[in-house]
């Protein structure tokens, strides 16, 4: 029987290589792994449990509960600084599945997407699936890994449908200016593009905000998606969502039944419970996160280590010097017990690199530091 090439060749995630080696090494440090550390906090899932008590356990709507969609649609006014109506969202297993589903709208086989490098892989996984075209848009150093939108302009063609941006970046932990995005949405705007925008992270800023493109977006070319999943460590629960111009609504929850036809319903409930509970679990994650951050970076600096100051998310990109990031991951996790993400893994421009989870104690952050300085000297 033959299967389909393009999902057949499709490569494996190389963080999957490291995490595979670590958990058959005894006492292996993880610092590898994107997840916060953090349990989901008790109202939260008290607010599952209720649902599953009251029997709020068949099906839902497509696109999600009525009542947790209007508290998406004020949580995005009040966070995210932009206006949606409670129509214009659509619950989804997880942001990667909001993306997914947005792809399936926009890109047929042939069509082109530019995806970021370094980026996260699932991107490049998805485009697979779809067999779409990938043209990859270079993060580099000296631009303190941001996109350049000229060299994005550049690489457009008549068959690109599709720009994917990641704020804060996963892996980089990058963060745009509002007059960076309005570039980036001048080029969409010039060549008719969708801009796919993966704001996962949306709630995880260290320094000021990480602005959506959704907030210049004029004439409806913005897809936004969110997660529960690490703002409130709801990993396991898969509960996303995607905000969307008014003329995709009804298309992309049709497309939710083939997919997933809906989310669980207790999940759904779980995320109301976390939308209108307390939000000091948040500040203390973010809190959490921030000092991990400022003690992994004195660390670094302690050891001449040179990294990305990360401005979101939960990571910290490191530089090991033009070596061979798969090769330095694994002789660490063989050599010294600790595990993280080679850069590579990210794409090309990610080879050099590597990236800590600060989803972690600073103790052991600060220690895989000293683990990373140490490998470094010794090869």
């Amino acid at each position: 029987m033959k299967n389909r090439d393009s999902v057949k060749s499709m490569p494996r995630s190389g963080i999957r290589e490291i995490m595979d080696l670590a958990w058959r090494t005894p006492d292996c440090l993880h610092l590898e792994v994107g997840e916060p550390d953090f349990g989901t906090p008790e109202h939260i899932r008290e607010g599952g449990v209720r649902a599953i008590q009251e029997g709020k356990t068949r099906y839902t709507p497509n696109a999600g509960i009525p009542e947790l969609r209007a508290a998406l649609a004020e949580k995005i006014h009040r966070v995210n600084g932009y206006e949606v109506d409670a129509q214009q969202i659509v619950v989804s297993s997880g942001a990667v599945e909001a993306i997914y589903a947005s792809l399936v709208t926009m890109l047929s086989p042939g069509d082109e997407i530019l995806l970021p490098d370094p980026g996260w892989p699932n991107f490049r996984m998805m485009a697979d699936l779809l067999s779409a075209n990938i043209i990859y848009y270079p993060l580099r150093p000296e631009n303190g890994f941001l996109p350049d939108p000229q060299e994005i302009a550049d690489r457009i063609t008549s068959k690109t449908r599709v720009l994917l941006v990641n704020f804060p970046s996963n892996p980089l932990g990058s963060v745009p200016t509002v007059g960076l995005l309005k570039e980036l949405y001048e080029v969409a705007q010039a060549h008719d593009l969708w801009i796919v925008s993966d704001e996962c992270y949306d709630q995880i800023v260290f320094d000021g905000t990480s602005p959506s493109p959704a907030i210049i977006d004029s004439d409806g070319r913005v897809i936004s998606t969110y997660s529960f999943s690490k703002t409130y460590a709801m990993t396991g629960w898969r509960v996303g969502y995607a905000a969307v111009p008014p003329q995709v609504a009804d298309i992309l929850s049709k497309v939710q039944e083939p997919l997933i036809s809906c989310v669980s319903g207790p999940a759904q409930y779980a995320a109301l419970s976390a939308l209108e509970g307390p939000q000091q679990c948040v500040t203390e994650m973010v809190d959490a996160y921030r000092s991990r951050r400022d003690a992994a970076l004195a660390a670094c600096n302690e050891s001449g280590l040179t990294y990305l100051v990360p401005q979101g998310a939960f990571y910290l990109w490191l530089s090991i010097e033009h070596r061979d990031s798969l090769k330095f991951a694994l002789d660490l996790v063989d050599r010294k017990k600790v595990a993280i993400a080679p850069g590579s893994a990210f794409g090309e421009n990610g080879n050099g690199w590597l990236r800590i989870s600060l989803a972690n104690s600073a103790d052991s952050v600060v220690k895989g530091v000293h683990a990373i300085a140490e490998l470094r000297a010794e090869s």
